[in-house]
């Protein structure tokens, strides 16, 4: 389920750190810790530090970028965490029966409405951020866009079918590890035939990527060279981040994301289709150690 989300809504670009704040702070971050609290607990620095690779800020900019980071943190620790405990608590009680790929396409859902809600909440501090911004930011900004897009292009895009088909399924059997622990080779053998059925679409990504970044640099030269006021530039960038959102119903797209959502989906049903009990109890152990850090965390702000 993690790679079924994370894809669809992990972005390299500056006004989307916000929006993939859930991804980073909760999920990106929990395959190096066998607990969520201390990711969470320094989630701040650590999105600070992502952010501060993409601009480099300067002087009081630093101080007020972290002030913004760790009150959204704040809020997000107490509005949001009961619910992502639910969440997974829903994944768990689908996972101990036969999921279907309607339960997995409502928890993207799901997911998907709570980033929306943390994207919004975040735009007076995008504002604050974008109306500071000074060219060499912005060039910076692109210079780190175009370093990431050539990696995900060697990564991804160039080489031969095998090479993609291969880094396309090592990435996500690394999200299928962390949840259901080791698979033996014959596991392997048909996760990978699965893998490889589904459609070999990382250059649509790479443009689609281009895209918002390309429209994430005009706006903030637009917002660097017009100095609107704060009430104009929260329309903006309000405007632009439901442009990224509803980009999944665009015509142009449409077919493309809703082909993906559905080869993804029936490939994490493979997964779990061919899950021994015992991975499945690894995978409900698993969750129930996040869910339990959520609740903690939550307690924690009341």
């Amino acid at each position: 389920m993690k790679k079924f989300i994370t894809h669809a809504s992990s972005h390299h670009s500056l006004l989307q750190r916000t929006r993939a704040l859930f991804l980073i702070a909760l999920l990106a971050l929990v395959g190096a810790c066998s607990t969520i609290r201390f990711s969470y607990n320094h989630g701040d620095t650590l999105l600070y530090w992502w952010l501060d690779a993409y601009v480099d800020f300067e002087g009081e900019q630093s101080d007020w970028v972290k002030r913004d980071i760790r009150e959204l943190f704040q809020w997000h620790r107490k509005t949001q965490l009961d619910d992502y405990a639910a969440l997974l608590g829903t994944f768990q009680q689908q996972l101990a029966g036969n999921p279907t790929q309607a339960d997995l396409l409502n928890g993207y859902r799901e997911i998907r409405k709570h980033t929306e809600t943390l994207a919004m909440k975040a735009v007076p501090d995008m504002v604050d951020l974008a109306r500071s911004l000074t060219p060499e930011q912005i060039e910076q900004m692109e210079g780190r866009f175009k370093k990431k897009n050539d990696e995900y292009r060697r990564k991804f895009v160039s080489g031969s079918v095998e090479k993609r088909n291969e880094a396309r399924f090592d990435k996500s059997m690394e999200q299928f590890k962390l949840w259901f622990g080791g698979f033996s080779n014959e596991q392997e053998k048909a996760l990978r035939r699965a893998s490889d059925a589904r459609p070999l679409d990382n250059n649509v990504w790479l443009e689609e990527r281009m895209l918002r970044q390309r429209k994430i640099l005009a706006l903030a030269r637009k917002i660097q060279q017009e100095k609107p006021s704060k009430e104009q530039t929260a329309t903006m960038i309000t405007a632009l981040l439901r442009e990224f959102f509803t980009r999944m119903d665009a015509p142009e797209r449409k077919g493309f994301y809703d082909a993906y959502i559905n080869a993804t989906s029936n490939y994490i049903l493979s997964a779990i289709r061919i899950a021994t009990p015992a991975q499945k109890a690894h995978a409900q152990q698993r969750m129930q150690g996040w869910i339990n850090d959520f609740n903690v965390l939550a307690k924690e702000a009341k």
